[in-house]
């Protein structure tokens, strides 16, 4: 039985869907190959959003997974200004907690990439007892939901993205009974939102979550991997990018100097940027508004009129007195 001193991290230690593709040993290349073994779309342009599965954890003698799962949820690449923003999953069973507890799991802001990496390619070793998902939101839909007319927040997307993640993990016959996100906005009014949808599952909504509980620090892990691959192996949508442009971008957050001088060297004076900016970032904004081409857009030659106009006002004339008018004229004519 899972109790919550087994659940937590001990005290000392808190300082477009993708086929499946199963794994049976990850020994391969620090390359791109490694994440094309996993089934992960990473020699492609990252335009559309996608889901990736990992194999299902299964019994090696009855295939079956009914048993009781502990599931984590964290995210990778909220802040940044480029590359995609990516939701993971990371789920066990419970009888497998302990055991994963002392793999040294840890929320990933804290180890390096070597670290995350030696970590993630252990969760493809142990396929039998732990499963994890993700959903990569590509920087051309962030800027989409940002910038339409009825404005999508990031809070919106991340929530979005959280629930279609625990919902296909349901949807595949994954018995989830407890489940751990890392939150986003207030902790209280996400968790009651996420209970009246998940009704059955025990749910537990709180801050830093990633340090609290080794599950979702694993599911920060499979996050983070993923997204830092996808940057270190950008392929570009435009034609000709690929060649024209460093990629010497660093972490894509604001506060990064190698952010801001590729953001500075890279603007085009006509297009601005590239898919893998999110054009809704005011770091974005203000750097084509202060190198790139002005643009001024003409008034139409008519504006449209409200609405208002198209109607009477009170103190108009009244409409019958010109049709009594009118008849006056018509008569007087006849005559």
């Amino acid at each position: 039985m899972l109790t919550k001193s087994t659940l937590t991290r001990p005290l000392e230690e808190e300082s477009e869907t993708v086929p499946l593709k199963r794994v049976k040993t990850c020994s391969v290349p620090t390359s791109m190959q490694r994440y094309l073994q996993l089934g992960l779309p990473m020699d492609k342009a990252l335009v559309k959003s996608y889901t990736f599965f990992a194999p299902l954890p299964s019994s090696s003698e009855s295939g079956e997974t009914a048993d009781g799962f502990v599931l984590g949820v964290d995210e990778a690449g909220r802040g940044p200004v480029l590359g995609p923003m990516v939701y993971a999953t990371c789920f066990c069973r419970e009888s497998y907690y302990s055991t994963l507890t002392q793999m040294g799991f840890a929320d990933s802001k804290q180890l390096n990439e070597t670290q995350r990496e030696e970590l993630f390619d252990r969760l493809q070793t142990e396929q039998t007892h732990v499963g994890w998902s993700i959903r990569c939101i590509s920087p051309q839909d962030i800027s989409h939901c940002m910038l339409r007319r009825t404005k999508y927040s990031l809070n919106a997307l991340a929530h979005d993205a959280t629930i279609q993640l625990i919902r296909d993990v349901l949807e595949k016959g994954i018995r989830v009974t407890k489940v751990f996100i890392d939150t986003v906005g207030p902790p209280q009014s996400y968790q009651k939102k996420l209970q009246e949808l998940f009704p059955g599952i025990d749910i537990v909504v709180a801050k830093k979550a990633d340090s609290l509980y080794p599950i979702v620090s694993a599911a920060s892990i499979c996050a983070k991997v993923t997204r830092d691959a996808h940057l270190n192996h950008w392929v570009f949508a435009e034609p000709g990018m690929q060649k024209m442009l460093s990629m010497a971008y660093g972490s894509g957050y604001p506060s990064d100097p190698n952010t801001t001088k590729w953001l500075r060297d890279s603007v085009d004076l006509v297009f601005g940027y590239p898919g893998i900016i999110r054009f809704s970032w005011s770091t974005c904004t203000k750097l084509l508004e202060d190198r790139a081409a002005k643009v001024v857009w003409p008034d139409d030659e008519e504006k449209p009129k409200a609405k208002s106009k198209y109607f009477s006002k009170p103190t108009d004339t009244p409409r019958s007195k010109f049709l009594n008018r009118n008849k006056s004229l018509i008569l007087a004519s006849s005559l």
